[in-house]
């Protein structure tokens, strides 16, 4: 029997879109009286409005990037995005006290469903901010917070402001310093010391404006020999105007402790997907992302680890399908900075149509450090002739104690194959996702059991017209 996915990722799953009114609305363009709005609705202290601008600054001053996707990126406008759109400004802590446009766009995607099955804790945003967040009473008795950064910062500053920006600072890239400078939603969470949550925490990010821009902050804490599993999913309406969704991702695995990272992306491909998302492990500690990158009409995504401590470990396990024009720019980065650290990077991507994709790869490991190992393994598929992908590693290893590996291929879909597989009763275009689900099997196989059933299915859903 299929299991249901936590996570709703049908294709067309997403595509609706509901007039709302908004009570907040800071208009369009960006400047400092944005900034300004966001900050007083919020409620913010000095600090933090300052922290803003000063982030702000820092977005004016730097360049897009000209080294990749440069085409793609100046078709951003920046002056006509909407960068701040709420109903309200306090998450319910219940399904009935959430406003009813809202709560149907949840429930048709079953989030409340997916909650009462499989989940410890359900945050779910509406455009700016979160419309509802709740978690397990046990999980509160035992000390872990799971809220938005806002309350965060507000609630838990001692704990909030130590790691807040630190891993991925201000000035790390334009993007970075963009969502710094506006951001609102995501999540806060913190894993005390020695506490397994054993269900996964989800939270669900949701736009349904035209011409706007979601800018969530998501910062996780695994303390001392703590273990969560994190899931997010996203999805958004189509429509003929570009979106920008502009996420700052960071993640904190103290001694010992293990963080699952799972990301489903099933963005309508007139999003412009621009995310930095890094962590870093210290003594013996583990930092996995498992990332399905599907839909948007760019992503651009390199998860990436800081080994900062003894014995810790990294891994990015992802896989990018790009479809007529998509052009999915994903990779992974590990920077090793400590003895017998070890990093595993595996990636997968399918080209279909005029699709495109492209893996960026770093790897580190300096001289000093000893036994330290990666392995990075990318693997392209081209279902067409106009179809295209590009590999750009960049592996620095040096001293005589480390190893690293490396392993790249681009593959075509055999057309002996599918030849085969036709003369076996076979449609061409089951044949086609056959062979495809087929080069992607082993790493789905590494997803939660709830994803791998509807991965499949939507691998399908892709490869429909893609024949011929």
């Amino acid at each position: 029997m299929a299991v249901k996915s936590t996570i709703e990722i049908d294709q067309e799953k997403g595509n609706f879109h509901y007039d709302t009114q908004y009570n907040y609305d800071a208009g369009t363009g960006l400047d400092e009286n944005t900034i300004r709005y966001i900050s007083d609705v919020k409620g913010e202290d000095k600090s933090l409005l300052d922290f803003r601008l000063k982030a702000l600054k820092i977005f004016e001053s730097k360049a897009l990037p000209t080294h990749w996707a440069t085409q793609d990126l100046e078709n951003i406008n920046f002056d006509k995005i909407r960068y701040y759109l709420a109903k309200g400004q306090q998450p319910s802590r219940s399904w009935d006290e959430v406003p009813d446009d809202v709560k149907e766009t949840f429930e048709r995607l079953g989030i409340p469903e997916q909650e009462r099955k499989f989940l410890a804790g359900v945050e779910a945003q509406f455009d700016s901010e979160a419309a509802y967040s709740n978690t397990k009473e046990q999980l509160k008795k035992e000390g872990v917070i799971f809220i938005g950064p806002t309350e965060g910062l507000k609630e838990y500053p001692e704990i909030f402001q130590k790691w807040f920006g630190k891993v991925i600072p201000t000035g790390d890239n334009k993007f970075s310093a963009l969502n710094s400078a506006v951001f609102s939603g995501g999540s806060f969470i913190y894993i005390p010391p020695g506490v397994k949550v054993r269900q996964p925490l989800q939270a669900y990010f949701r736009i349904n404006a035209e011409n706007f821009g979601q800018f969530e902050r998501t910062l996780i804490i695994a303390d001392e020999g703590a273990e969560i599993t994190y899931m997010e999913g996203c999805t958004a309406p189509k429509f003929e105007t570009a979106t920008l969704h502009s996420a700052v991702v960071e993640l904190i695995a103290l001694k010992g402790a293990k963080i699952q990272y799972i990301t489903v992306q099933n963005w309508s491909n007139n999003v412009f997907n621009l995310v930095t998302k890094r962590g870093m492990a210290m003594e013996e500690a583990e930092i996995r992302w498992i990332d399905c990158n599907i839909g948007s009409r760019l992503t651009m995504k390199y998860p990436a680890v800081i080994l900062k401590g003894a014995k810790s470990r990294g891994e990015v396990l992802s896989i990018a399908l790009a479809n007529d024009r998509q052009h999915q720019d994903t990779g992974a980065k590990m920077i090793h900075a400590a003895d017998e650290t070890t990093s595993n990077i595996i990636s997968k991507s399918i080209s279909i149509g005029s699709g495109r994709s492209s893996y960026r790869g770093l790897v580190n490991i300096p001289k000093h450090l000893k036994k330290c190992k990666n392995n990075t393994e990318c693997d392209a598929l081209l279902v067409n002739s106009k179809s295209r992908t590009d590999t750009y590693p960049a592996i620095t290893l040096k001293g005589d104690d480390n190893s690293i590996q490396h392993e790249a291929s681009v593959s075509k879909v055999s057309a002996e194959q599918i030849f085969y597989m036709m003369q076996r009763g076979l449609s061409e275009g089951e044949a086609m996702s056959l062979s495809v689900n087929g080069f992607v099997n082993d790493l789905i196989s590494q997803f939660p059991m709830e994803y791998s059933v509807e991965l499949k299915r939507l691998i399908d859903m892709e490869m429909e017209g893609s024949v011929g």
